[in-house]
């Protein structure tokens, strides 16, 4: 009885088949993202598909020490002195607050672009009493990442229905709450992968592959430069809250 079954990949004495095409017949001819796009996708992509993930990739792989997913790499690396062990670790610090708004703006985007206004998206969210996802950034006014994306997208022609009614969105948002609340890098991604094509059930891959360059290096910077078990904390700073029997 079978149990399993998959369309993705078959390996056997003859060779390795991915999505009908053989393995070895890929290697030296395939990017590296043109390889994720045919595994995710099922078919690999056209040059402009190609230039403007490659563009979603750079833009994603690394952000600095202070987020998340870099710190807790580097405590884990600093603990264990293990390199997968700590990878690992830092993308399990990835999710709803730290790259996971991709798959909930993707998702709103998908079920929403011409069966939806852009206020009434905001209305609904305001009711619900939750903030919209890929919208707003604690750093950037206007996130510089969403409008370099944006530039490449339109001159690769993928700017599409989707990308168009994330910036109507940035602007009902704005004029609803007084301030700018910028499409982010994450709405960005949202809206650019959903022109792509693809199901926003996948939309997080978009971040978690990038990004895990950017942790493997933070884990590797830890390893190498670092003492053992320097990233704990002293005295001062942290408050005992507790009570003292």
């Amino acid at each position: 009885m079978v149990e399993w079954k998959t369309k993705i990949a078959d390996s056997k004495e003859s060779g390795t088949v991915i999505r009908g095409e053989k393995l070895e017949e890929l290697i030296g001819k395939v990017s590296f993202t043109g390889m994720i796009y045919l595994v995710l996708k099922g078919k690999l992509p056209i040059q402009n598909e190609k230039n403007v993930l490659d563009a979603i990739f750079v833009s994603a792989a690394e952000h600095g020490i202070a987020v998340p997913s870099a710190t807790t790499a580097r405590i884990a690396a600093s603990g264990s002195g293990n390199f997968i062990q700590s990878v690992a670790a830092g993308i399990l610090a990835l999710g709803k607050h730290h790259g996971g708004a991709i798959e909930a703006c993707a998702k709103v985007l998908q079920e929403s672009v011409g069966k939806k206004t852009a206020e009434e998206i905001i209305v609904d969210a305001k009711a619900r009493g939750e903030r919209l996802a890929g919208f707003g950034h604690k750093i950037y006014a206007e996130d510089p990442r969403t409008k370099k994306l944006f530039e490449i997208a339109q001159a690769e022609n993928i700017f599409g229905k989707h990308c168009g009614f994330a910036l109507q969105i940035e602007y009902a948002l704005e004029k609803s709450a007084g301030r700018k609340l910028c499409l982010n890098i994450d709405g960005a991604i949202a809206a650019l992968i959903s022109d792509l094509g693809f199901d926003w059930r996948l939309a997080n891959a978009f971040f978690v592959i990038p990004r895990t360059v950017g942790i493997s290096a933070h884990v590797f910077e830890e390893l190498t430069t670092e003492k053992p078990y320097s990233k704990r904390l002293d005295d001062g700073e942290y408050e005992y809250l507790g009570r003292l029997k």
